[in-house]
This record gives C-alpha cells, structure tokens and sequence, in this order.
C-alpha cells in the first residue's frame, strides 16, 4: 500500500494513526495493521476510500463516524493529472481554495493507481502527461469509473479528447476561473463562467 494513500488517509479520516519512532517512520499496532487490511477489503469490494473508512468506524466501538469529525469534511476529490509539477501545484491551490480536496498525480502510472484508490468524480488530464499518454488515460478512466474527465493540453486537441471520452477540454495556459467554473459546472456546482468545449450535442 503507497506510503502516500496511507498518509492521506491519516489526515482525511484520522482513524489509523500510528506511533513515530525517533527517525519519524510509521510504527503500526497489530489491530492497526488489521484496520488497514479491513479499509483494503472494503475497497476490493468496490467501496470507496471514504465509505470504507466510515465502514471501519461503526466496525470498531466507539469509533466516530467519519462524516461526524468536524476536522474531517466530507469534500468532492479531484485527480490532477499533469507531468510538470508547477502547473500541477498551480491547479491544485486555485481547487483547493474552492473547497475540493485534490489528489496529484505525475505520471500516468501514478494517476491510475490513485484512480483505483480514491474513486474520484472528476479527473484534469494533461493530455500530455507520460509522453503524450492522456489520451489513453481518458478512455482508461471512462471506462474503469463513473468520472467526469477534464482534458487539458498546450496543443489544441479537442476533437481527439472529446473522441477519447472527456467531458470538456480546455486550452492551456489555464485560466484558474476557467478551470475552476468548468469543475463547478460539470458537478453541477454552479453556472460556467467562460469559454469550454464540452461533449454533446
């Protein structure tokens, strides 16, 4: 299990929380580690990291449950996609300002185990991301998932990204109320503010 899912799990849902020993490594107990391998087979199943953890907090008594903890909101998660880190931290500052909780990913091989792992509702993908593999990282989440998919790309590629399953496309540089109004709008948060090609009629 990635030390990152493990960690953010830790923040998010604060059930698991394990000792530190004097060189700052996880020291976990035995129920601990049975903790784990519970939320593990509850996501096996099909279930989402948040429906597992909730799940493993009416399992164990007197575990509160997770949609109770006030420092734990129950926030949508958006899988960023994208191979340069810059952009990825731009994008991820302007969403996280709105109040969605952000998984980053940089590398395809990254975004498709955190794909699997969180069960985002939407996804920003660089078409870019892993040497032009974006493409593919659509349809693989089209087609794995209920997602809504978000392409993005310096070069315009529109027509490809709406063929490989995207919902929108939107033209880099991004514009962070542009990005942000698309989210919004594909979620049905609110209404778009600007320009985007979407999938339809």
């Amino acid at each position: 299990m990635p030390v990152a899912t493990i960690r953010t799990w830790e923040d998010r849902y604060g059930l698991v929380i394990p000792d530190r020993s004097a060189g700052g490594h996880r020291l976990y107990r035995r129920d601990q580690v049975e903790q784990l391998k519970f939320v593990r087979a509850c996501m096996a199943d099909g279930a989402t990291a948040a429906d597992a953890h909730r799940l493993l907090a009416e399992r164990d008594e007197g575990g509160p449950p997770v949609a109770a903890r006030a420092d734990a909101p129950d926030r949508l998660v958006i899988l960023l996609a994208d191979c340069d880190p810059y952009a990825a931290q731009f994008q991820e500052h302007f969403l996280r300002a709105e109040g969605f909780e952000v998984e980053v990913a940089l590398s395809q091989q990254t975004a498709r185990e955190s794909f699997s792992q969180n069960a985002p509702p939407l996804a920003v993908v660089e078409l870019l991301i892993s040497g032009g593999a974006g493409l593919d990282l659509c349809r693989f989440f089209k087609e794995h998932g209920d997602v809504l998919v978000v392409a993005v790309s310096v070069l315009e590629s529109r027509d490809l990204a709406l063929d490989a399953g995207a919902d929108a496309f939107l033209l880099k540089p991004l514009e962070p109320l542009q990005l942000v109004s698309t989210v919004r709008d594909l979620l049905g948060s609110s209404a778009f503010l600007g320009p985007v090609a979407t999938a339809g009629p």
